[in-house]
C-alpha cells in the first residue's frame, strides 16, 4: 500500500489557493509530471466529474482518469481512479492559517498492482518527493501572482 502525506504554506488567501489547485485545467502548470489534463464530463467540477491525465511517473508513461467522489469547494477534493495503471485516490484540503495564508495539504494512497507491485518499495519515497516538488511550485505560482 502506497499512503504519502504532504503540506505546505502558501502565502495567498484560500480562496485564491483552492479555486486554482480545485481546477483541473492546472494541473499541468503545477504538477511535475502531468503534462495534459482532459475533460471526460462537462464543466464544472462537480461530484461525479472525470478527468483524464497523461504523465510520466518512474520513466513510464501514464494515462488515467480520476472521477470527483468528494468536493467541498475551498476545504477538500477527493478524487479516485476509474482506470489507470493501479488504484489511487488523491486528496487536497485546505485551511485558513490567516487572511493571507493557506495550509494545503495533498495525500495520495494506493495499490500498486502488477508491474507497478515491483515498485511498491520506493514508490512511497518517490511520490512523496514528487509531492513536494508540486506544492512547491504551486507556491510559487500563487504566490507571483
Amino acid at each position: 500500500m502506497v499512503d504519502v502525506f504532504t503540506e505546505i504554506t502558501i502565502n495567498s488567501p484560500i480562496s485564491k489557493v483552492s479555486e486554482y489547485a480545485a481546477n483541473p485545467d492546472h494541473a499541468p502548470e503545477w504538477y511535475v509530471n502531468i503534462h495534459s489534463a482532459e475533460w471526460k464530463t462537462p464543466k464544472p467540477l462537480t461530484l461525479g466529474s472525470q478527468i483524464a491525465f497523461k504523465a510520466k511517473f518512474l520513466g513510464r508513461e501514464l494515462a488515467y482518469v480520476y472521477e470527483i467522489v468528494e468536493f467541498k469547494p475551498g476545504k477538500k477534493l477527493v478524487m479516485k481512479t476509474v482506470n489507470g495503471p493501479f488504484p489511487m485516490e488523491t486528496t487536497y484540503t485546505w485551511q485558513a492559517i490567516d487572511d493571507k495564508r493557506t495550509r494545503m495539504t495533498l495525500s495520495n494512497k494506493g495499490n500498486p498492482t502488477g508491474f507497478n507491485k515491483l515498485f511498491s518499495p520506493f514508490m512511497t519515497t518517490m511520490m512523496r518527493k514528487a509531492n513536494m516538488k508540486d506544492l512547491k511550485k504551486i507556491k510559487d505560482i500563487l504566490e507571483k501572482q
